[in-house]
């Protein structure tokens, strides 16, 4: 049996994972800034949330994942000003419109979403702490971590702040900073007209919280210090995860997470997406292209987490094809009526162990997905041997895949009585070797896009 390893940002090696509990999980993920719609970059890195998640269950871990609502920040309040709109109204329809994406995709969505602006009370606790100790300090427009007091900083991001132009005369208000200029970074931002009615009235002044305090303080809330898993794209890795653990940790001389996972940058078509180069894609965008959401899904999820992947019309085109294959494959099951097929369990074994292997190995999806597809090539040359009862156990082993997957579930369409009877007609007129009318038959049919498969045992139709 193979050990379950993950790349850890924080190390830079791959290890065997030790979760702090032996049979539950922790995991905090970085959820949205609410202040447009998501675009696929984003949806990508849900998948692979999704992905992890789905697959420490797999394993039988019982698992408990927070992902915020970041809410109040820079963009949604500025946003919100040009809609005439209140933060909280702004937010909320922005807020629905993902969890639709999520629930769209196939995501599984977690119980714990805490919003940012309904935990002040903790940020204003934690930023008490930090000024108490003499690690934050206050400046005319807000509270300031001072990132030369905290000597692991930039640990994660592989910083040496010894090179970089850092400390009080190099503060930085703004929420997203060039790595090459580390600052000391706010906390909490004492109020600006610019915010108008966006102001929380607190024990360290009137003000909002700064980007990075947010998260330090929900994960600890819901899964304490240290928790097992964060995960986030690699754009966050600096500033904001090395902000995130400088706070905690220097507040609460704690670790404060033990596994950092990070997935790598969506491209599409080979560059940087950005609505200038017309290559900006939302969810909503590819569905009104015609494309489905499973096939979206697995196009998205298909690529390794730590590798750049780079999105292409034409291949979600090809799509399809690949989940048709799964889908027949699951109604060949259904029909199967041999006697039995001995070396069935042996080949279920070797899948189930085959999967495990290259998914305990840092979620290698190309090597999972490679166990299913051989798996089935194999069980196809013997399907007409099967019982049902193997085929009762070849598909609860598919099902199983699923479970992590999450694209083979389909509805089998339903023939209405006017293309039933079209394919009775071509039966008959098969039997009486008029070739030319059932011909005919099978084109209108595909045309409907019904195909049908003559086998030993009968005619086969699919619906593609």
């Amino acid at each position: 049996m193979t050990m379950l390893k993950f790349y850890n940002t924080l190390t830079r090696k791959t290890e065997e994972f030790k979760p702090i509990s032996k049979d539950k999980v922790t995991i905090y993920t970085c959820g949205p800034t609410v202040y447009n719609y998501v675009h696929i970059g984003n949806l990508r890195a849900m998948l692979v949330y999704d992905l992890v998640i789905r697959y420490l269950k797999f394993k039988g871990y019982k698992v408990k994942w927070v992902m915020n609502i970041t809410d109040v920040d820079d963009k949604t309040i500025r946003d919100s000003q040009k809609e005439g709109k209140t933060l909280k109204e702004f937010t909320e329809f922005y807020t629905k419109a993902f969890l639709k994406d999520l629930k769209t995709l196939n995501i599984n969505i977690p119980k714990i979403m805490p919003k940012a602006t309904e935990e002040i009370e903790g940020m204003v606790e934690l930023v008490k702490k930090l000024l108490e100790k003499g690690i934050a300090y206050r400046a005319d427009d807000g509270i300031y971590f001072s990132i030369k007091k905290f000597k692991d900083y930039g640990k994660l991001a592989n910083l040496d702040i010894d090179k970089l132009k850092a400390g009080a005369s190099g503060r930085v208000n703004a929420q997203e900073y060039d790595k090459e200029n580390a600052h000391d970074f706010v906390l909490w931002k004492f109020y600006d007209s610019k915010d108008g009615d966006v102001f929380w009235k607190t024990d360290i002044g009137k003000g909002r919280p700064g980007w990075h305090i947010e998260c330090s303080v929900m994960s600890s809330k819901y899964l304490g210090k240290p928790f097992d898993i964060h995960m986030g794209g690699v754009d966050l890795i600096f500033p904001h995860h090395t902000n995130e653990i400088a706070q905690s940790e220097a507040a609460y001389d704690k670790k404060f997470c033990n596994y950092w996972m990070h997935n790598e940058h969506l491209l599409v078509n080979g560059e940087k997406m950005s609505k200038s180069l017309g290559n900006f894609y939302t969810l909503r965008d590819l569905l009104d292209k015609g494309y489905r959401a499973e096939a979206i899904r697995y196009e998205l999820l298909s690529t390794h987490y730590r590798n750049k992947m780079d999105f292409r019309e034409e291949n979600l085109k090809k799509i399809p094809e690949t989940l048709q294959k799964f889908y027949d494959f699951l109604d060949k099951l259904d029909s199967v009526k041999g006697k039995g097929a001995p070396e069935i369990k042996e080949m279920i074994d070797v899948a189930l162990g085959n999967f495990e292997k290259a998914m305990d190995n840092d979620i290698n999806i190309s090597g999972g997905l490679a166990a299913i597809f051989d798996f089935m090539t194999k069980v196809n040359k013997i399907m007409n041997d099967m019982s049902k009862t193997d085929a009762s156990a070849v598909k609860k082993l598919m099902l199983k895949f699923d479970s992590v997957l999450g694209v083979m579930e389909h509805e089998k369409a339903e023939l209405d009585s006017e293309i039933e009877k079209m394919v009775e007609e071509r039966e008959k007129a098969r039997k009486e070797k008029d070739f030319e009318k059932a011909d005919n038959i099978r084109d209108a049919l595909k045309e409907e896009g019904i195909i049908l498969e003559d086998t030993p045992k009968g005619v086969r139709w699919k619906k593609v």
